[in-house]
């Protein structure tokens, strides 16, 4: 095969083509990096969905609470039976019992204000994810193009392009290292 058409590869374009190997692979990692964020994001939008939608339920369950023990409430002064009256007093505090433990419950993180905690949480960790996909994704964006230009280098002979797209290979291991370290020392998006 010595000889045939391509066996001949001259020492610079052995150089382009390392680059773009290596420009391929951190490609590789930004992108999985991307897909992982991502992944995460989702995950994390689906929890503070689901949380928010529990709260809004036992905001529901409070509110029917407090309103059937305000109309009892105001029922009650017309009460003239003293066993109904004591059992509609009896309710009315169940209701209010019950409506209060809506509202928060430490034991089990299931209150509206616990609930809410851990919502917003979820939103943190969603808004985190999607920051550092942002990142991720320049990143990536920049590779491409590097290989791109590598790719016309060859092609052109023009060497300058090797410079710049080793340069955007710089410039996208640093936004990788910012999405995994410091994603919210840059917003870009």
């Amino acid at each position: 095969m010595s000889g045939g058409h391509g066996a001949h590869v001259d020492g610079e374009n052995k150089g382009v083509a390392l680059l773009i190997a290596i420009l391929a692979l951190i490609l590789a990692l930004a992108e999985t990096g991307a897909k992982n964020s991502e992944h995460e994001s989702n995950f994390a939008n689906i929890e503070a969905t689901n949380l928010w939608n529990f709260f809004q339920a036992k905001t529901i369950r409070r509110t029917t609470l407090q309103t059937a023990g305000e109309d009892a409430s105001t029922r009650l002064p017309g009460i003239t039976d003293a066993a109904v009256k004591v059992a509609t007093e009896k309710q009315i505090a169940t209701w209010k019992a019950n409506a209060d433990r809506y509202e928060t419950e430490p034991e089990t993180q299931e209150g509206r204000r616990e609930l809410m905690a851990r919502a917003k949480t979820a939103e943190d960790r969603r808004d985190l994810a999607n920051t550092r996909r942002h990142h991720f994704e320049l990143a990536s964006a920049l590779l491409q193009i590097g290989i791109v230009l590598c790719s016309a280098m060859i092609i052109t002979g023009i060497g300058w392009l090797v410079w710049v797209a080793g340069g955007l290979g710089v410039i996208s291991v640093a936004f990788s290292f910012i999405a995994l370290f410091a994603p919210n020392a840059i917003h870009l998006f």
